[in-house]
């Protein structure tokens, strides 16, 4: 309605379990099934800042899902009803465009994450990714342009892994603090490190310290090890962070951020997701690659199912190999993470703000455009400086 004030709520980064940012698994239909089992933010996958620049913005006036595309290519896809808890992964090694990118999502996002820890070439090829951990420089200029150059209701935060040395992991953490994010997330493992490794968690309660000492009320995300919800609370017990952060486990069973029993992957999570995705009008190669990774402790029907099913996956040439992927239920299953996301939205906008642990986000129209604040962070930027 014109004339009406936006709806404010806070983002908080404190005390969470969230979908990590995890490219081809989480895309749209799995960020929309975290929230409903009880995800508290959804990163969506690592998209290059050129890759999204000059895509075309498009509305699907049926499901509401709102892709942008370039060529006919979907590059990225979202939908209204996760805008409040869903953050936007930047692939960037340029100050402006970075910029550029995160302007052009900027109506349909509540916040934005640089990607400085993926070790993958397609990331790292072009200076992006786990290299920008060894160019501390270039790594700041970008945060603090996309700082400067967003409104101040969507925050800026980063994702980093850490580095051998962990005097240097400090370092470079008390440069990016004097960026003005609002969060950071540590992924703990170096960039030679690979999944099958553990996680060196260990590590992490010392960077907690470090940032708490800083005194700048910047909440530490843990990401590398956690297997669930319950497993989230060792890990804050561990390490002081503020929230943790899953990938394997949610890639295996989005059912992990709930606080009951992971959901049978055969006869309950896999239908509801391919509904959902058939609804959505997801591509099927992409709903095929994430449904494959799908699995629990024990199937309801036996692993034989488990298998069958995943069998049937490989062969299948798309949706209608699956009669129980329908879309008219995919509709109801949607209305069901819309009705999640209303009801903490009011819970959110019922609990006392403050300045340490939430950042200011205004729930406007989609496709908003935005003024550019012209106030530079001194106070943040002077707080860290030595």
């Amino acid at each position: 309605m014109s004339g009406t004030p936006p709806i404010v709520h806070p983002i908080n980064y404190h005390n969470g379990i969230m979908l990590a940012p995890m490219v081809r698994s989480g895309t749209l239909p799995s960020r929309l099934l975290a929230l409903k089992y009880g995800a508290d933010l959804v990163w969506g996958p690592e998209i290059v800042d050129r890759a999204i620049i000059g895509c075309e913005r498009i509305v699907d006036e049926e499901t509401g899902v709102i892709s942008y595309e370039k060529s006919s290519r979907q590059i990225w896809s979202t939908h209204p009803a996760e805008r409040p808890f869903l953050i936007y992964q930047i692939g960037s090694s340029s100050p402006s465009l970075a910029v550029e990118a995160a302007l052009t999502v900027a109506g349909d996002v509540s916040g934005v994450d640089l990607n400085c820890g993926c070790p993958k070439p397609f990331s790292t090829h072009a200076g992006m990714g786990a290299n920008l951990l060894t160019n501390p420089d270039l790594l700041c200029e970008i945060l603090t342009s996309l700082r400067r150059a967003l409104p101040a209701h969507i925050p800026v935060t980063a994702k980093i892994r850490l580095l051998p040395d962990q005097n240097d992991t400090l370092e470079l953490i008390r440069r990016i603090v004097g960026t003005g994010v609002s969060a950071l997330t540590v992924h703990c493992r170096t960039k030679e490190m690979r999944k099958t490794e553990p996680a060196l968690v260990h590590q992490l309660r010392e960077i907690v310290e470090f940032v708490e000492r800083l005194g700048v009320g910047i909440p530490v995300i843990e990401n590398g090890d956690c297997l669930s919800r319950q497993d989230a609370k060792r890990i804050r017990d561990m390490t002081g962070v503020c929230s943790v952060m899953l990938a394997t486990a949610a890639e295996k069973n989005l059912s992990c951020f709930s606080s009951g029993p992971l959901l049978d992957a055969e006869s309950v999570l896999a239908p509801t997701y391919l509904s959902l995705a058939r609804y959505l009008k997801n591509p099927w190669g992409n709903s095929k690659h994430c449904s494959s990774q799908f699995t629990s402790p024990q199937g309801k029907n036996g692993k034989s199912k488990l298998k069958e099913f995943k069998q049937t996956l490989s062969q299948g040439k798309g949706y209608d190999a699956f009669p129980d992927a329908d879309a008219s239920r995919g509709e109801k299953i949607l209305k069901e993470v819309e009705d999640v996301v209303k009801r903490r939205l009011v819970l959110v906008s019922e609990r006392p703000a403050t300045r340490n642990t939430t950042t200011t986000l205004q729930i406007l129209p989609p496709g908003t455009p935005f003024m550019v604040p012209s106030e530079p962070l001194k106070e943040v930027q002077s707080a860290v400086s030595m």
